[in-house]
This record gives structure tokens, C-alpha cells and sequence, in this order.
């Protein structure tokens, strides 16, 4: 079906029924990944297990989404790959609780990244359909913003499970209901379907632009630079910054927050075009100096400021590739773009990590050197973009 024979009313109704699908599933493996790290410490693993098994299932999920990407545009099975995805990310959680050993609990978590990794770019595709129809800025802002509403309530439903019974098992059991609850959203999305899986065309677009992989590069940077929220909160409490328990109280607030931004910022991307990225930029790049630099008040300005950073991305990376790669080569466009995007993530991460040890200035001069970057890469693709969609 053409985006021009889609109403605004099937296109929104379709935005809602996968936000919902999102937020259940967020729920579920965003609310396991709060106590992934003392659960596996209860189960006998070391620190540097505990880091490996996490960066491993980063990788898989980011590296993964290249092969995913490129299977979308050859099979074009949207719904079937999505499923399969789907179920592979939310039935793992669960079944962390049975897990007798670190080991058999490490299985399940690359499965689940295995998941994510599987059904991003079939997601994107799905949804890109839609909001060009009510626009590519607000759809993909809406559905960020549900997202991320589910990254706040699963944490917090995790934490009272686990004051209550002062176990982590249970808390896992109960991740089962919003698992449940995103598969039947997943049912209900799928009969609002504007796109069947059906066999690919004859593709006339071989390669993806070269404007795609400039516009790749500058997100690569910007994840390079962007600091990840566990180093921010390591020294937070190891300089006393704010009390320990405030910490989760602080992601889950950041969550919120990013939510709300990819509301404003996917309004002003359908008015103002990619530039709008560069003004979250400039926001969220002082996040370092805050965080690492600043005094206690600095803490909830790098907090907010980092959250405006992740519901920003989240909300303009996507409609941007939206605009310039056409439907038949989406699928790959994303898988690249995410895969890339996760594995410079990772590098950063790692960078300013082994940097903190040595430098927090060097940190900082290394984060906002990248974020720079990409930001003039982002200002000089204005014109080629705007050219490009038309």
C-alpha cells in the first residue's frame, strides 16, 4: 500500500498500537536490566564476566541488525522477522529466574540482545510507512516517548518487587506479565497493518546513497562522544556527588524526561529539518562538563541534559534516513545505521571509561570533541538532505 493511500487516521491508530507494543516490551527488558548486575553477583559471577556477557550482547544486538537489515529488503517478511524478534527479546527475561547459574543466565541475555538486534530494522521500516504520513519527526518522537515510558514504569516495577521479597527472582517472574502483555500488542498492531509481507520487487536503488553514509558517520560520532549513563552514575557515588539511592530515582527521571524531548524534538524535525539535531547536541554535550566537573547542583543539570541527548536521538536518527532512503532499501539503511551507531557506542564507552582512570578533563575534551564533530557533519548535510528528500 502507498504512504498516499494511507489515512492519518490508520497511520496514528498504527503509531499507537506498536508505542504500546514498545512500552510493554521496555518494560520487560529495560526492568531486568536494573538488577541484571547484582543478580548475576548472587549467581557467582565475577565483575569482569559481568562486563564481558554485557558488552557482548551490545555487540550482538548492534552487529546483528546489519545482516537483519539487509534480510528485511531481500524478503521483505516485516511482520514475520518482527515477530520472531519480538518473542526471542521478551520470553529470555523471564525465564532469567530459572536460571541455576551465571552461566545459563548469560545464554538468555544474548538471546534477548539476539531479539532486539533481529527486529529493530523490521520495526523501522514498519513504522517509517506510517509517519510519512503524519510526519516522519512526530511519529518516530510519539513512539520514542512511549518507549521510553516503559523504561521508567519497568524499573520501578522491578524495584518494588524487590523491596518487597528481597529477591530478584521474583522480580524477573513478574517481568512475564508486560512480556505477555507486548506480544498480544504485537497481535492487535499487526491487524492494523498498512504493509504484508509479501515477495521483494525488482529493486532499482543497488547501492545506498553516499549522502546515507555521510549522515552515518556523523551519528557514529555523536554515540562516540555521548557518555553512558552507568559511568556517570559510577562517579556520582564514588565522589559523593548525590546518595547512592538517589541514583535509580535519577535514571528513572532522565527516562521520563527523554521521553518528553522526543515529543518536542520530532515536532520541531518535521519544521526545521536535520539542524534540530544540532541544537540537542549542544545540549547534551554538557552533560560532561556537568557531570564530571561540576558540584553537587551540576548532577540534575547533567542528568537532564543527558536525557535530552537520548530522547533527541531517538526521535531525529531515524526520520532523517526516512527522508532520503526509499522503502525498498530501509530495511538495510536502519540495520547499518544502528549497527554502526551501537558499535561506536561501545567504543566510546569503553574510550572514556579507561580515560577516567586517567584524565576526567581528557574525558570531557574526548566526548565533546566527537559530539562537536558530528554536529558540523550534521550542519554541512542541511542542503544535501533537503535535496535528497525532494
Amino acid at each position: 500500500m502507498s504512504p498516499r493511500n494511507i489515512t492519518k487516521r490508520n497511520a496514528f491508530r498504527f503509531i499507537i498500537a506498536f508505542g504500546i507494543v514498545s512500552l510493554l516490551a521496555d518494560m520487560t527488558y529495560e526492568g531486568a536490566r536494573g538488577i541484571i548486575g547484582p543478580f548475576f553477583q548472587n549467581l557467582g559471577a565475577t565483575a569482569a564476566e559481568v562486563g564481558f556477557i554485557a558488552g557482548f550482547g551490545e555487540m550482538i544486538a548492534a552487529s546483528l541488525r546489519l545482516f537483519s537489515g539487509k534480510l528485511v529488503d531481500r524478503t521483505r517478511a516485516y511482520w514475520t522477522i518482527a515477530i520472531l524478534g519480538y518473542f526471542l527479546n521478551l520470553v529470555a527475561v523471564p525465564f532469567l529466574a530459572l536460571a541455576g547459574n551465571w552461566q545459563a543466565a548469560a545464554l538468555l541475555i544474548i538471546a534477548e540482545r539476539t531479539g532486539k538486534g533481529l527486529r529493530g530494522p523490521a520495526v523501522d521500516v514498519l513504522l517509517s510507512e506510517a509517519t510519512e504520513v503524519v510526519g516522519h519527526g512526530w511519529g518516530f518522537g510519539l513512539h520514542a516517548a512511549m518507549d521510553q515510558a516503559g523504561a521508567v514504569l519497568g524499573p520501578l516495577l522491578v524495584t518494588l518487587i524487590v523491596a518487597r521479597t528481597h529477591r530478584f527472582e521474583p522480580a524477573l517472574l513478574w517481568l512475564a506479565v508486560p512480556a505477555a502483555g507486548a506480544m498480544l500488542a504485537l497481535i492487535l498492531a499487526r491487524t492494523f497493518r498498512l504493509t504484508k509481507d509479501k515477495p521483494a520487487p525488482v529493486i532499482k536503488e543497488e547501492y545506498l546513497p553516499k549522502i546515507f553514509w555521510i549522515y552515518v558517520i556523523a551519528a557514529g560520532l555523536l554515540a562516540l562522544g555521548f557518555i553512558d549513563f552507568p559511568l556517570l552514575a559510577y562517579h556520582f557515588q564514588k565522589t559523593s556527588a548525590t546518595k547512592a539511592e538517589v541514583i535509580p530515582l535519577l535514571y528513572a527521571f532522565a527516562m521520563g524526561l527523554s521521553g518528553l524531548t522526543a515529543l518536542m524534538f520530532g515536532k520541531l524535525f518535521d519544521r526545521f529539518g536535520i539542524q534540530t539535531i544540532v541544537w540537542a547536541i549542544a545540549i547534551s554535550m554538557l552533560a560532561l562538563p556537568f557531570g564530571f566537573l561540576g558540584g553537587h547542583t551540576a548532577v540534575y543539570l547533567a542528568v537532564g541534559c543527558w536525557a535530552t541527548g537520548v530522547g533527541a536521538q531517538d526521535a531525529l536518527l531515524r526520520p532523517g534516513i526516512a527522508k532520503i532512503v526509499s522503502m525498498n532499501k530501509r530495511g538495510s539503511a536502519f540495520g547499518s545505521l544502528n549497527g554502526i551507531y551501537g558499535v561506536l557506542w561501545f567504543l566510546g564507552s569503553a574510550a572514556m571509561g579507561l580515560l577516567y582512570d586517567r584524565s576526567i578533563v581528557a574525558l570531557v575534551i574526548f566526548g565533546i570533541t566527537a559530539q562537536v564533530t558530528s554536529g558540523i557533519l550534521f550542519i554541512w548535510l542541511r542542503k544535501p538532505l533537503a535535496a535528497a528528500a525532494k
